[in-house]
């Protein structure tokens, strides 16, 4: 069985990122394949199952499985995926559980023809919209939100697709960013909040929509703007439109996407991720000086943000942490030795460069304190004098209703432990997290502009009221 077939944990110190997106319409293109490599850079965003759906004017065509990427889709899969307008998806699942059934994008029939969408994010009202379609007669195959949108979508077939889709804004509470697909044309929409990320660009003559800008440079498209909350786009043989649906008075992008999840060399809503990663950390810097005689990150996505604090309070950056960039995931072990080898497998210290050496390790987040604890004592094993753990981002207090996979607050150790119990239990000699207003203060002009709710409990959209495992209760 492969590792992305398998049930599988990330290092349990880290949310989990939810979905990406990426769809494509241009006559001549290989839309298939261009979906394909779209979908590669887009992997760090869900690496449980994938999926394309083409469209060739007829008919929608659609090929999805569990696993990564490179699994699902081998040797000549794609060949018969033929047609001038494609999505696709990669997914981690917040809402349904992890199986064949909840992969996407999900296609359908319904009045007006054949229906595709792929969905990034969390609809927090989706229990009460689903017993009230199911009460009214609608089917569900899968135990996902996103096709409580199809479903909806299909109820408002009388109207365009846009004022479907504009019907939807209304109806559902939460985050989404969509990507619809009918035989002939691709339809995009972001939520009023602008919670997940979704970016157009141009490819020849055909356009590109994407999670993230990564996936454009990828396939050679060029950067054109961020779609704005709210907004539909459709794009057909007639070119490009814009609708402007619901729009919250207030942006609020998920500021854990900066922090943690997007790629590096993206830039979202104006703001490059490795240049706010980095000023991260010289801000780390400024709040919390201490004497050191080394810098290392716990990679990767803590890279950016230790050579900010290496630069900032000049202090050597050094690579202490090797990671294996071959393990794939961490996966659950059956005794606490095995898990012990799961950390060791994923990141090994290097003695040359930590022997003697008082360190200030640079991470991302702490959510449950495990895997910090395990690093700090891997560098005193290596010989660290010292060992000082900066996080590039405040405490992690509440969980997510958004999209994002944390842990119930009864696991966030940072809700249930003050920092000086929670340095001791990490057994680190210092530990200081970049507070809010530091984070925020990176993004000035535009601070009030994301949603922190992670870190204050101050949620811009009515979050449900049950929850289970981080997972929201379908009723």
């Amino acid at each position: 069985m492969s590792n992305a077939a398998v049930e599988a944990i990330v290092l349990p110190d880290k949310p989990v990122e939810e979905c990406g997106v990426f769809g494509i319409y241009g006559a001549g293109l290989d839309v298939a394949k261009l979906t394909y490599y779209g979908l590669y850079a887009l992997q760090h965003r869900g690496q449980e199952s994938a999926g394309i759906a083409v469209a060739n004017g007829q008919r929608v065509e659609l090929q999805k499985g569990m696993g990564l990427v490179a699994e699902v889709f081998t040797g000549h899969s794609l060949d018969k995926l033929t047609g001038h307008v494609a999505i696709g998806h990669v997914r981690y699942s917040t809402t349904g559980g992890s199986q064949p059934l909840n992969a996407q994008p999900l296609v359908f029939r319904y009045a007006k023809g054949m229906i595709g969408l792929a969905h990034n994010g969390n609809l927090t009202n989706v229990g009460e919209l689903r017993s009230q379609l199911a009460y009214s007669g609608s089917v569900f195959q899968s135990s996902t939100d996103s096709e409580v949108l199809v479903n909806l979508i299909a109820r408002y077939n009388a109207n365009s697709l846009e004022e479907a889709l504009m019907k939807c804004m209304i109806d559902v509470k939460g985050a989404y960013s969509l990507l619809v697909i009918t035989e002939d044309s691709l339809y995009a929409a972001r939520d009023p909040h602008g919670f997940r990320p979704l970016c157009l660009g141009r490819l020849g003559q055909g356009y590109v929509v994407a999670s993230e800008s990564c996936a454009l440079t990828t396939v050679g498209a060029t950067f054109i703007r961020d779609l704005e909350p709210g907004e539909i786009i459709r794009i057909d043989g007639d070119g490009l439109s814009s609708t402007q649906g619901l729009r919250a008075k207030n942006p609020a992008h998920c500021i854990f996407e900066y922090i943690y999840f997007a790629r590096p060399d993206s830039t979202m809503d104006g703001f490059n991720v490795n240049r706010v990663r980095r000023e991260m950390g010289r801000q780390l810097a400024r709040e919390y000086q201490v004497e050191a005689d080394i810098v290392i990150p716990v990679p990767d996505s803590g890279v950016a943000a230790a050579r900010g604090y290496a630069e900032e309070a000049g202090i050597p950056f050094e690579e202490g942490l090797m990671k294996n960039r071959y393990i794939g995931r961490t996966f659950i072990q059956p005794t606490q030795q095995m898990r012990e080898i799961g950390v060791r497998l994923k990141l090994n210290a290097i003695r040359e460069v930590l022997e003697g050496k008082r360190v200030v390790m640079v991470d991302d987040s702490i959510v449950r304190g495990t895997t910090s604890q395990k690093l700090v004592a891997m560098l005193r094993e290596a010989g660290a004098k010292e060992v000082h753990l900066c996080i590039s981002s405040p405490p992690v207090l509440r969980s997510c209703y958004y999209g994002i996979d944390t842990s119930d607050e009864q696991e966030l150790i940072a809700a249930q432990k003050p920092l000086e119990e929670i340095r001791k239990t990490i057994q680190a000699d210092g530990l200081h997290y970049l507070s809010k207003d530091g984070l925020l203060d990176i993004f000035a002009p535009k601070q009030n502009c994301f949603c922190t709710a992670c870190f204050d409990g101050s949620y811009p959209v009515e979050i449900p009221k049950s929850k289970d495992g981080g997972k929201y209760i379908l009723e």
